[in-house]
């Protein structure tokens, strides 16, 4: 199974939580810093339509931007 991916920056509070919900349901994650990656923001930007993080793509290829609690 393929992890899913999360795009963040740091810093952000949004980014953490929905990190640390991930890490609470074992669910397996990939951190993509897009400051620090000029490539994968743009890479975020085409799979969301958005420069807004986190931006989360699951395993079966869907994409969340942003992160509510859930």
């Amino acid at each position: 199974m393929a992890d899913t991916l999360i795009y963040t920056k740091p810093g952000c509070p949004y980014c953490a939580a929905a990190m640390a919900d991930m890490r609470k349901r074992s669910v397996r994650f990939v951190q993509i810093d897009v400051e620090a990656d000029l490539t994968a923001r743009k890479e975020m930007e085409r799979l969301s339509g958005a420069l807004r993080v986190p931006t989360i793509v699951e395993p079966d290829g869907s994409v969340i931007v942003g992160f509510d609690g859930f």
